[in-house]
């Protein structure tokens, strides 16, 4: 496989949102499936790529997955402090998942933080059961920072996010 990072087209837009969309349900990461209300900020690729950078892997024309890349802060930041970038919203599609999709992803993310003026870390938020996307974070240098874990829905006790760091 020949993988490739480069900036989403907005033709790649309806696609992507529902490789993340398909790779959130099917990993049974959406506490609500279906009808969680998530599900439509996960298809939501071009309000992410007006507010952010929507990154995709592709092998030739073949969309793998994306993520979003939140250089500095705005409406896509849920946790970067100030001179903190943020990776959100990472998704392989199934049949692209354990080729190293995920980890260009990454790799790509902390690329652009390092080449963002003033940018001194890239943090991110994931779930406690993503554990394969926790050993790609650990084996790209990121550490737990749970002193920065959260809770999206605090009404909801029992979703605690995990957070990372990776200080450049």
């Amino acid at each position: 496989m020949n993988i490739s990072v480069r900036t989403a087209r907005p033709a790649e837009y309806a696609p992507l949102g529902d490789i993340t969309a398909q790779a959130y349900l099917q990993d049974g990461l959406l506490d609500f499936g279906e009808s969680d209300s998530y599900l439509g900020e996960l298809r939501a690729v071009a309000r992410r790529a007006a507010a952010a950078d929507v990154l995709v892997a592709v092998d030739g024309e073949r969309l793998l997955g994306g993520v979003t890349f939140v250089p500095s802060g705005g409406p896509m930041a849920d946790i970067a402090r100030p001179g903190e970038a943020e990776i959100r919203m990472l998704a392989v599609a199934r049949d692209a998942r354990g080729q190293g999709a995920g980890e260009a992803l990454v790799r790509a993310c902390v690329d652009r933080a390092r080449a963002t003026t003033g940018c001194t870390a890239v943090v991110l938020s994931t779930q406690r059961t993503m554990r394969a996307a926790h050993r790609v974070y650990e084996r790209l240098g990121f550490t737990r920072s749970p002193e920065r874990d959260w809770n999206p829905l605090p009404e909801l006790a029992d979703i605690t996010l995990l957070t990372y760091e990776l200080t450049l």
